[in-house]
């Protein structure tokens, strides 16, 4: 059942997102991402320059002159939004919870894949596959993938970002792309990574809130685990454990980065208490950039 809150959650998304899709992303996303080839088009009569590698000798044969083979970019392409709904991603310090902010960046994306009449699925997982949502076009297609990720109540609450890449992987054959939407707190990362960076075109977008980057002040707070629920208590009066805490961001903020640094991901980095319009907008530049060279 979709309460009325979320259904103008959904309405208001919906608004953000064709807004940021026809005036900001539609154009930069298209020359951002590769078609699948080139397919046959039609023939046309040679002109002097032509390259002579595309001359269509069966038809020129029976016209009695040349004719040459014209080929277009197959354009049309698939993307998947893989959503982490792992209980971490319900965390939030300021107006949205991370999971708010997974459904307005998949939005974002699947409307602007839809004006380039790309399909768009969805699979949400945990530490489990909980639900895939096979690609298809359409506003009702989208608002229905907007909708799963709002209002849907995963069985489990870990994280598995292994087990959500090796179904994707085992499922959609073909080459798609594929935005794996995480806070990334999870551990065993390296090997999924790599073997879907080699048979999609893999996208990071990394989402956290500002509370987990930065010590919260000083004194005694009671800290739970979203995935366990296991509390306990850290005193950041402690310079020992502050210096602990920030050498432990640190090292996870380089192992990642390290991590999609080998197997040439991009990654997207979205904090919850700032706009992300930039961030998205900067990586199809980035994109368009890298395919030019």
């Amino acid at each position: 059942m979709i309460t009325e809150e979320i259904l103008k959650k959904i309405r208001k998304i919906e608004l953000i997102s064709k807004k940021s899709s026809n005036e900001i992303f539609a154009g930069e996303y298209h020359s951002a991402f590769k078609g699948r080839g080139m397919e046959f088009s039609e023939v046309r009569e040679y002109i002097p320059g032509d390259d002579v590698r595309f001359i269509d000798w069966n038809v020129s044969s029976r016209m009695g002159k040349l004719y040459i083979k014209q080929f277009v970019e197959e354009r049309e392409l698939t993307v998947i939004l893989a959503v982490d709904l792992s209980a971490s991603l319900n965390f939030f310090s300021g107006k949205k919870s991370k999971k708010e902010i997974a459904a307005e960046i998949s939005a974002i994306i699947a409307f602007t894949a839809s004006l380039n009449k790309d399909k768009v699925g969805l699979l949400i997982f945990t530490d489990d596959v909980e639900l895939f949502i096979p690609p298809k076009k359409g506003r009702k297609h989208i608002l229905r993938i907007i909708r799963e990720i709002l209002g849907f109540t995963p069985a489990s609450k870990g994280t598995s970002i292994e087990n959500g890449l090796n179904y994707i992987n085992g499922l959609i054959k073909k080459r798609a792309i594929v935005f794996l939407i995480s806070d990334f707190i999870d551990n065993n990362l390296s090997q999924a990574l790599k073997i879907s960076a080699k048979k999609h075109d893999l996208v990071s977008i990394n989402i956290s809130d500002i509370r987990e980057e930065s010590i919260p002040g000083k004194g005694l707070f009671i800290m739970r685990d979203a995935e366990t629920g296991e509390d306990f208590f850290v005193d950041f009066s402690s310079k020992d454990i502050n210096r602990q805490f920030k050498e432990r961001q640190a090292i996870n903020r380089t192992t990642l980065e390290n991590i999609f640094k080998k197997f040439n991901i991009d990654e997207i980095r979205i904090s919850g208490e700032k706009d992300y319009d930039k961030p998205l907008f900067d990586f199809f530049i980035k994109r368009r950039r890298k395919f030019r060279r």
